[in-house]
């Protein structure tokens, strides 16, 4: 289990611009955050450190991200105290509702700060470094943010799983409307995407990639 952010590096996260994520700290903060995947080291200069999509859901206080002397309350979405997309297959969780869709949102919208930061002419509009780090957390967030169900309504839902192609995900969906709907909303979202059947079966799946330009 990861462990939360120390009482130092929580109020660094607190102090947080809040429109923009900056942070300001020591090196040994920041780059501790780095690690936990709560911040990023932005690679023009001035180098400035800013939250992760995950290190705005610990500000916002909705991951509720413990102290170390305090009790570990582990959130709902994860038992790490940072927010996690629903890559599909977890089993059925309790918070499918109203705090589960504020969480994403949120994740959502942070995500889209860190495009406008870090893609050259600050583009919200295709995935920027972060996601091409993350494929299959950034793709599932992208879905659920849309509001597809990894759990499905009548079995299982969307699935998003790694693949051996550099930079690429694979997105199965058993519902052939429901995949087709996860297709356009990946595109819409910055990601090549393609339709492909496995050589057993048939089974219809997608290949969606980050698009570059």
């Amino acid at each position: 289990m990861t462990r939360p952010p120390t009482a130092a590096q929580r109020r660094v996260i607190d102090a947080a611009d809040p429109v923009s994520g900056r942070l300001r700290g020591t090196e040994s903060q920041l780059a501790a955050l780095v690690k936990r995947g709560l911040a990023f080291r932005h690679p023009r200069p001035p180098h400035d450190h800013f939250l992760t999509p995950e290190g705005h859901r610990v500000r916002q206080g909705i991951t509720r991200a413990p102290e170390p002397d305090g009790p570990a309350e582990a959130p709902a979405s994860t038992s790490t105290g940072v927010f996690a997309a629903r890559v599909g297959g977890e089993e059925a969780a309790a918070d499918a509702g109203p705090a589960r869709r504020r969480e994403v949102h949120s994740a959502w919208q942070g995500l889209l700060e860190l495009r406008r930061m870090t893609n050259p002419g600050g583009d919200v509009d295709r995935p920027c470094g972060w996601e091409r780090a993350h494929l299959v957390r950034a793709a599932a967030l992208a879905l659920e943010a849309a509001g597809h169900d990894p759990a499905g309504r009548e079995g299982p839902g969307y699935r998003v799983r790694e693949t051996p192609q550099p930079e690429a995900v694979a997105v199965h969906e058993p519902d052939g409307e429901a995949l087709r709907a996860c297709a356009a909303t990946l595109e819409g979202a910055g990601w090549q995407v393609s339709e492909h059947r496995e050589p057993r079966g048939g089974t219809r799946y997608l290949l969606a990639s980050p698009r570059r330009a």
